[in-house]
């Protein structure tokens, strides 16, 4: 195995090298370490990817679709996703000019802060929120300015915002980053709280990207874009990962201005060329023909996101009641004075069950820790017992 040569050790992009892998990984492969540990880490759905779904992939590989994609990906996925959001959430794009198909959402986010950021701008990142966020503005050579939302209740308000554009001046001011439903929290805005964070935003020189991965998860209120409120402004993130349970075939989308997306979609060439067919032709049957699949998914994650909130809080585990996503974020009792990092590691080692501590998402997780409850009923209760001998063995 050759090592690396000592003339080029210090030949290093300095943004990069400081930098560890993402904490939620981390602590997912750590704990996966453990013998007989129950990992509720990862947000990842238990469910196989529908048949049909399966069947349009394997179609395209016996119809020789080895050639390369369109660069913005196929005309009939982009149509495919043009009429799912005109559908589901009344927000119009056009698929020839507005939409590029991408590797997963999280290529969508890298390519769309690439195409606004210059070097010193700003991005506010409401934290607890999405762990890759930060790192990605710190490559393209922006400044993360985190912002906690704890005490709101995890929610940015219209309040908040205007604060930290008049501290970090709306000169320097160039992208706001909302998830929501959000990661970690399960906290869903209201249309009453999206419209707070344009009556601020409207009049500045500032992109709003908006992480809507979760969409079709949330339990009671029907999603609303924020891309319905404020289009022009809005470069709307998606994908088929959770939704479909098709985290592997890695298909995400922007949806955005013609403008914009010309921008993005060069980046998008630059870093990967095209999107694999059999992954698109499989993403365009689930958004035509099944677009209905994740309704029962999403009824049996409320069910299980039910018992472990109940469990949680009687446990005595503060935990407010998701409403969006496959997550608990619970707050770490105070009389036990561990850090986030300090209780996910106890929890593991003498609890045998796997979380990620709240500081994973930023700022605003410490003294919180996430829970995933994409995985089994059984696995859950089973979790949920362990949970509660560990605590009462920390209280003693």
């Amino acid at each position: 195995m050759p090592e690396l040569d000592s003339t080029v050790k210090n030949v290093v992009n300095e943004t990069i090298e400081p930098m560890g892998i993402s904490q939620i990984r981390i602590f997912a492969e750590k704990f996966a370490k453990i013998p007989g540990l129950i990992k509720l880490t990862l947000g990842e759905p238990d469910f196989n990817v529908p048949e049909h779904v399966k069947t349009a992939a394997i179609e395209s590989i016996e119809d020789n679709d080895s050639h390369y994609s369109a660069q913005k990906g196929i005309i009939g996925l982009r149509e495919a996703i043009s009429n799912y959001l005109s559908k589901r959430f009344e927000i119009d794009y056009d698929p020839e000019t507005e939409i590029v198909v991408t590797i997963g959402a999280t290529e969508a986010i890298f390519d769309s802060l690439a195409a606004i950021i210059n070097p010193g701008d700003k991005v506010l990142i409401p934290t607890p929120t999405f762990a890759l966020y930060i790192p990605i503005v710190k490559i393209l050579g922006g400044i993360p300015i985190q912002v906690n939302t704890t005490d709101d209740g995890f929610r940015l308000t219209g309040k908040k915002l205007r604060e930290v554009i008049a501290k970090e001046g709306a000169d320097r001011v160039k992208a706001l980053i909302l998830n929501f439903p959000g990661n970690p929290t399960g906290f869903v805005y209201s249309k009453d709280e999206l419209q707070e964070i344009v009556d601020v935003v409207k009049d500045k020189e500032m992109y709003v990207i908006s992480d809507e991965i979760y969409a079709e998860l949330t339990y009671g209120e029907k999603h609303i874009s924020l891309a319905k409120l404020m289009p022009g402004k809005t470069i709307l993130i998606n994908g088929l990962s959770k939704s479909h349970a098709m985290t592997g075939y890695r298909i995400g989308y922007i949806a955005a201005p013609k403008d914009f997306v010309t921008n993005a979609a060069k980046m998008h060439a630059f870093v990967v060329t095209a999107p694999s067919n059999p992954a698109q032709y499989a993403a365009k049957e689930a958004l035509t023909n099944g677009i209905n699949d994740c309704i029962p998914m999403r009824d049996i994650y409320q069910e299980r996101r039910d018992y472990i909130v109940d469990q949680l809080n009687d446990i005595g585990y503060e935990t407010k009641l998701p409403e969006g996503a496959f997550y608990t974020f619970s707050k770490i009792p105070n009389e036990f004075n561990l850090t986030a990092v300090e209780f996910a590691n106890r929890l593991a080692e003498e609890g045998k069950v796997g979380v990620t501590p709240g500081t994973a998402f930023g700022d605003g997780g410490e003294g919180h820790f996430r829970m995933s409850y994409a995985s089994s009923m059984a696995d859950i209760k089973e979790a949920m017992k362990r949970l509660r001998i560990f605590t009462e063995n920390l209280k003693n």
